[in-house]
C-alpha cells in the first residue's frame, strides 16, 4: 500500500474529488429506481408498465434518460473550455452546483415536462463532473499510483449507484404499504444533492492540478502543490516529487512548441493526436454497447419480465449494483500491476460471452413459466457485473484521462465523454421501447458492437501502466523532453542541473522554508 500512495493528504484529495463521482452515478441512476414507484407513474399521469398507454409511457422513460444524456454531452463539451481556462478545481465545483440545482428541480417536479427540463439541467452538472474528475485524479497522481488513484472514481460511482438503488427499494415500502405518498419517488433524487454539497464543503481544501498551475505560468505554486502531494517520508528531500515537477515543466514547454505550430482543433491535427482521439471516443462509446447503460437504468424492467414481481425487481436491481463494489477494488490493487490493456481485453472477453448466454436464455425462457431457465437469465446478468466492474468500469476513466498531453488533456478527455453520451442517448432512449417490441432480440444487437470492440482494443489501443503521464507520449510516437523512467544518463544530467538550478529560487535547502512555501501557497489556494 505505501508503495501505492505517497502519503495520506493525496489519498485524501482523490477521494474527497469522488464524491462527484458518487453524485454524478446515482444522478445517472436514479431513474432505475424512479420507475420503480407506482406513486411516479400517477403524479406523472403515465400508464404503468402492463396497462393501456404504456407504449406512451415507454417513450417518456427512454426521453427522461436521453434528456439526462443530452445534458451530460453539453457538460463534458463546455468542460474542454472551462477545464483548461478557469481549471479542473473551478470546474468540478461549477458542476456540482448545476447538479445541485437539476437535482432539486428534479425532486419539485409536478409533470412531465419539468422533470424533463430537470433532468437536463442535472445533466449538465454531471458531464461537467464526470469529465473533470478523472482528469484531475490523474493530473494529482504519482506514475506508481495513478491507477490506483483514478479507480476511486470507479469506487465511488458504484457507491452511488448502490445508494440510488438502496434508497429506492426501502422507499418502496411506502408504495407497498398503501401510501400515496410522492415522498418514495422525491426523496430518492433529492438525495442525489448530499454528495454534491459534502464535495462542495470539502473543496476550498483540495488544491488546484499542478499541471494546470504550470499551464498557467504559476511555476512556484505547483511546484509546492507537487511537494505537497507526491512528499514521502522515505523520501527527505522530495526527489522524486523533484523529478516529476521537472518533467512536467520540461515536458509544457515542449509541448507548447508543438501547439504553437497547429491549429486550435489540436487533438485532430497529428497523427498521433487523432490515434489519441480515436482510442479514447471509442473506448468510452464502444464501453456502453455492452449493455451496461440498459441492465443499470431498466434493470427493473428486466426483471419484472423475468418473472419477478413486486419488490424483487428493485432488490435485484439493487443487489446487482452493490456486486460492483468488489470488482472496481479488486482494479484498484491491480490496474497499475497487470495493465489497463489486460484488463480491458480481459473484461470485453467475459461480456461478450456473457451477452451470448443471457441472449439465449432470454430468447428460450422469457414469457413461459420456466422458473428455473428465467432464474438462469439473471443469474448471467449478474455475471454481467461480475465482469463489467472487474475489468472495466473504472479501468476506462483510468485510461481516458492518462493518454493525453497536458495541454490537450481537457479537449481529450471531453471528446471521449461525447462519444459516452452518445452512446448513452442512443441506448437509453431506444432502451425502454426495443425491451417491449423486440425483447431478447435486443441482446443480438449487444452482442456485435460488444465484440467488434474487442477486436478495436486488441488492435489499437497501446498500454500505458507504470509510466508517467509525460511519458506515454513516446507510446504515441511523440517526443519526451526528458523521461521519468527508464532516463538515460543525458536525462539524469538534465535533472540533476535543474534541480541544482530549481534549488534556488523555490528555497528547497530548508525544510523550514519548504513548509513555509507549502503553508503560504495553499492558503492562497482556499476558494
Amino acid at each position: 500500500m505505501g508503495k501505492l500512495i505517497p502519503n495520506a493528504f493525496n489519498l485524501l484529495v482523490v477521494i474527497a474529488v469522488a464524491l462527484g463521482s458518487t453524485a454524478c452515478s446515482y444522478g445517472m441512476a436514479v431513474i432505475s429506481s424512479t420507475i420503480g414507484q407506482s406513486q411516479f407513474f400517477v403524479d406523472m399521469d403515465l400508464a404503468p408498465q402492463g396497462e393501456p398507454g404504456y407504449d406512451h409511457t415507454a417513450n417518456i422513460i427512454g426521453g427522461f434518460n436521453g434528456a439526462n444524456s443530452a445534458g451530460s454531452a453539453i457538460g463534458a463539451v463546455l468542460t474542454v473550455w472551462t477545464a483548461d481556462k478557469y481549471g479542473r478545481l473551478r470546474s468540478i465545483q461549477f458542476g456540482a452546483i448545476v447538479l445541485i440545482i437539476g437535482a432539486i428541480l428534479c425532486a419539485a417536479s409536478v409533470n412531465v415536462a419539468m422533470f424533463m427540463v430537470a433532468r437536463v439541467i442535472a445533466g449538465f452538472g454531471i458531464g461537467v463532473l464526470i469529465t473533470t474528475i478523472p482528469m484531475y485524479q490523474a493530473e494529482v497522481s504519482t506514475p506508481e499510483s495513478r491507477g490506483f488513484m483514478v479507480s476511486m472514481h470507479g469506487i465511488m460511482f458504484a457507491m452511488g449507484y448502490s445508494l440510488s438503488a438502496w434508497i429506492g427499494f426501502g422507499c418502496f415500502f411506502m408504495t407497498l404499504s398503501g401510501s400515496s405518498s410522492s415522498f418514495a419517488w422525491r426523496f430518492p433524487l433529492a438525495f442525489q444533492t448530499v454528495p454534491a454539497l459534502l464535495l462542495l464543503g470539502f473543496s476550498p481544501w483540495l488544491p488546484f492540478s499542478p499541471r494546470w498551475l504550470l499551464q498557467q505560468g504559476r511555476g512556484d505554486e505547483a511546484h509546492a502543490v507537487i511537494r505537497k502531494l507526491h512528499h514521502n517520508p522515505k523520501d527527505a528531500h522530495d526527489e522524486l516529487a523533484e523529478k516529476e515537477f521537472l518533467q512536467m515543466k520540461k515536458q509544457l514547454e515542449l509541448d507548447r512548441q508543438i501547439k504553437a505550430e497547429t491549429s486550435v482543433f489540436d487533438l485532430f491535427k497529428t497523427a498521433p493526436n487523432r490515434k489519441r482521439a480515436w482510442v479514447g471516443f471509442s473506448l468510452m462509446f464502444g464501453n456502453q454497447f455492452t449493455g451496461v447503460l440498459i441492465i443499470a437504468n431498466y434493470g427493473v424492467l428486466l426483471y419484472a419480465a423475468l418473472g419477478m414481481t413486486t419488490y424483487m425487481p428493485l432488490l435485484l436491481s439493487a443487489l446487482w449494483v452493490t456486486a460492483s463494489f468488489p470488482g472496481n477494488i479488486f482494479t484498484a490493487f491491480y490496474i497499475d500491476k497487470w495493465g489497463r490493456r489486460t484488463f480491458l481485453l480481459t473484461g470485453l472477453t467475459g461480456l461478450t460471452i456473457t451477452l451470448i448466454f443471457e441472449c439465449a436464455m432470454q430468447a428460450q425462457f422469457l414469457g413461459t413459466d420456466n422458473t428455473g431457465g428465467q432464474k438462469a437469465a439473471i443469474f448471467f446478468i449478474f455475471l454481467f457485473i461480475f465482469f463489467w466492474s472487474t475489468f472495466i468500469d473504472a479501468s476506462q476513466y483510468v485510461y481516458l484521462a492518462e493518454i493525453y498531453p497536458t495541454h490537450i488533456r481537457s479537449q481529450g478527455v471531453g471528446f471521449g465523454m461525447v462519444g459516452l453520451y452518445l452512446a448513452s442517448i442512443i441506448l437509453l432512449v431506444a432502451g425502454p421501447i426495443a425491451l417491449e417490441k423486440i425483447t431478447w432480440k435486443f441482446f443480438l444487437v449487444l452482442i456485435i458492437p460488444t465484440f467488434l470492440h474487442l477486436l478495436n482494443v486488441f488492435f489499437f489501443f497501446l498500454e500505458t501502466k507504470q509510466r508517467s503521464l509525460e511519458d506515454i507520449n513516446a507510446q504515441f510516437g511523440e517526443k519526451v523532453a526528458v523521461r521519468f523512467y527508464g532516463a538515460t544518463e543525458e536525462d539524469e544530467a538534465a535533472y540533476a542541473a535543474a534541480i541544482k538550478e530549481e534549488d534556488r529560487p523555490h528555497g528547497v535547502k530548508s525544510a523550514d522554508t519548504v513548509d513555509a512555501e507549502k503553508s503560504a501557497v495553499f492558503h492562497v489556494e482556499k476558494v
